[in-house]
């Protein structure tokens, strides 16, 4: 296969890439938020910003899975270019042999040419011969035009593909842009999230539960009758061996960070956890939330059963994974890491049972 020169390409989730867009915003950033005004910020009561934070970083969710699905359809174009490239490739050397053949053809026929056919015979001194090499000629000629067509064939082959190659082009250029949007909406409502939360003393982010996840995670506890359930009790409960497989991946990653765009294994985004959770039981399921939600039979909230997908907000903007007694595992947002929290802490949109 020919190899074909493609131009080198920088990845769009590359931390550099994020560095950049977070140094640019926070310069840009003004005291109110991204209209570039000046004027005072009003007072806040640490309720009231914490509400605000709360409110960025949903909104900065909601735009993560608008990121992700923009991110797997970037992938995949990159992919389907390849392949037409690599094809065309192909096509390319088969019509360059194709080629060669002709041109060896049209060389011997300029060597042996020049008599008139009928000439040929009148002065052959063996007739019989010369009608036997007649008809292979002819053969020869009928095998000359059927290479001709061949290349003709393959030059619209070869066309078509480069044709395909430069609409998938325009396309993941495009998607490419829509990568550069979301990644600006994403880091300017998360450094306006954190810098909000700056405000607030370490006792009222503890009080507050905007303290990394342990203030939340520990009230979580207390605020449910049960306590935390256990991985034993709700691997026992799962419907399946793989949802099983999967709540046991997500507990060991209790404590992993959020981080926008992650899939794993070391940090995760709300739908990335889901996904990898279920890719560790051998189930692969779509990249985004609003996908997620479809992926298998949907289940009221009255049926839950551990391993069973719960879904948030009216945008389908967070998932998690049930455990049982009205927990879950997720991946909140920057502010906490995963963690086991209720169910109610969010407006519930809905739920799945994959397997």
């Amino acid at each position: 296969m020919a190899a074909h020169r493609r131009p080198s390409r920088r990845s769009l989730s590359g931390s550099s890439a994020r560095t950049a867009f977070t140094i640019a915003l926070a310069g840009a950033a003004s005291a109110t938020g991204f209209d570039g005004t000046g004027h005072a910020e009003p007072d806040l009561t640490p309720t009231q910003v914490k509400a605000e934070v709360d409110k960025l970083y949903q909104e900065a969710e909601t735009a993560t899975e608008k990121y992700d699905g923009a991110k797997e359809q970037t992938d995949a174009a990159e992919q389907r270019l390849s392949t037409l490239r690599d094809e065309a490739a192909r096509k390319t050397d088969g019509l360059n042999s194709a080629r060669d053949e002709l041109g060896s053809m049209a060389a011997a026929q300029y060597r042996d040419g020049g008599l008139d056919p009928a000439l040929q015979l009148a002065l052959s001194d063996d007739p019989d011969r010369y009608l036997e090499g007649a008809e292979f000629v002819d053969r020869a000629d009928t095998r000359q035009a059927a290479a001709v067509a061949g290349v003709r064939e393959q030059l619209r082959e070869i066309e078509q593909l480069r044709g395909a190659a430069r609409i998938e082009l325009a396309g993941l250029r495009s998607r490419q842009a829509e990568l550069k949007r979301d990644e600006r909406t994403i880091t300017g409502k998360l450094d306006e999230a954190r810098r909000l939360a700056s405000r607030l003393s370490a006792a009222e982010r503890a009080r507050l539960g905007e303290d990394g996840g342990t203030g939340r995670a520990s009230r979580s506890a207390a605020g449910s009758r049960n306590g935390l359930v256990s991985l034993g009790s709700a691997t026992a409960e799962a419907p399946g061996s793989r949802a099983a497989a999967a709540l046991s991946y997500a507990y060991s990653k209790l404590g992993s960070p959020y981080v926008w765009g992650a899939t794993g294994p070391d940090a995760f985004d709300c739908s990335g956890l889901v996904q990898a959770a279920y890719r560790s039981a051998g189930i692969s399921l779509p990249r985004t939330t609003y996908a997620q939600i479809d992926a298998g039979r949907r289940v009221s909230r009255s049926e839950l059963a551990p391993g069973d997908l719960v879904f948030f907000y009216s945008g389908i903007s967070h998932v998690g994974i049930y455990v049982g007694n009205g927990m879950m595992i997720h991946a909140p947002n920057p502010s906490a890491p995963v963690r086991i929290a209720p169910i109610d802490e969010m407006p519930f949109a809905g739920a799945t049972r994959v397997v």
